[in-house]
């Protein structure tokens, strides 16, 4: 189990990793691009270059790209839906060109009209966007909260589309706060084995790629999407004790996208405690 963290390109792509190391990170996540904008630079080979220098010498990895935050494949509106496959076959081409394991991202909402109203577009997005990448890049859907109408908080909606695209390039990441906040119970040792077994019935378990370790600022069942450090929030030390202990996590990579005991982001205290956690100390 790697314990890393999402850390800022801010400088150049390659001063990513340097940040990683500086907190103690394993493996990293990054933006290839502004998540709030959909504007996109190609990345140059000098920058493709440096990054995977940087890997090298310092062991980092595995690595993955998290996607822009305006990607809805749930969206009425054609134009939109077109800017969001592009946004994942760039984020997808520049995984491949640094050698990230895959693009994490949201599917959006389905604005009220439904799950069942939008999985063929969300299907169709996702198998263009397949067939237009690189074949060792992963395409990893992150489950939601819940909150408003935000697609993929229930694992059955996640493992209703992935039936349907039928890649084995498709994988997902579980949020921990997401999942706590969508109303799976996973702070106590039975708690977590149900929503497992759910999990493993409506997806599979082997479709598990990658953890956002994150407490939570919001009960449990809330709906609501706010991260907290690592035993600040309402799932605590003790939840994520029981979470790392659970076999089902035994070689996932973890990645903290907390809010840091200064503010500044994911830092070397959070990545202690889930080390410590891991490690038994």
């Amino acid at each position: 189990m790697h314990i890393g963290a999402h850390v800022s390109t801010s400088g150049g792509i390659g001063k990513s990793i340097g940040r990683g190391v500086d907190i103690g990170a394993e493996c990293i996540q990054i933006f290839a691009s502004s998540p709030q904008s959909w504007t996109f630079k190609d990345l140059t080979d000098s920058q493709i270059n440096s990054f995977m220098k940087e890997m090298t010498d310092t062991s980092m990895g595995p690595v993955f790209i998290h996607c822009i935050y305006l990607v809805n494949l749930g969206t009425p509106e054609p134009i939109n839906l077109d800017k969001s496959i592009t946004a994942l076959k760039n984020c997808m081409n520049a995984a491949g060109q640094i050698g990230a394991q895959g693009v994490v991202f949201h599917c959006g909402s389905h604005r009220g009209a439904g799950f069942d109203a939008v999985i063929d577009q969300a299907v169709g997005a996702m198998q263009d966007v397949l067939q237009d990448t690189p074949e060792e890049v992963s395409l990893i859907i992150e489950n939601s909260a819940g909150m408003g109408q935000h697609i993929g908080s229930h694992f059955r909606e996640i493992g209703r589309m992935i039936n349907a695209i039928n890649d084995q390039r498709v994988k997902v990441c579980l949020d921990t706060q997401h999942t706590f906040a969508a109303g799976y119970p996973i702070i106590d040792k039975d708690g977590l084995e149900k929503t497992m077994e759910e999990f493993d019935r409506e997806i599979g378990i082997g479709k598990l790629f990658v953890v956002h370790a994150n407490d939570s600022k919001t009960p449990f069942a809330s709906g609501i999407d706010r991260h907290e450090n690592i035993g600040q929030g309402y799932m605590g030390v003790a939840g994520f004790e029981v979470i790392m202990r659970n076999k089902s996590f035994d070689k996932i990579p973890f990645l903290l996208e907390v809010p840091g005991m200064n503010g500044n982001g994911p830092d070397t205290e959070n990545i202690n405690i889930l080390k410590g956690i891991r490690d038994g100390i």
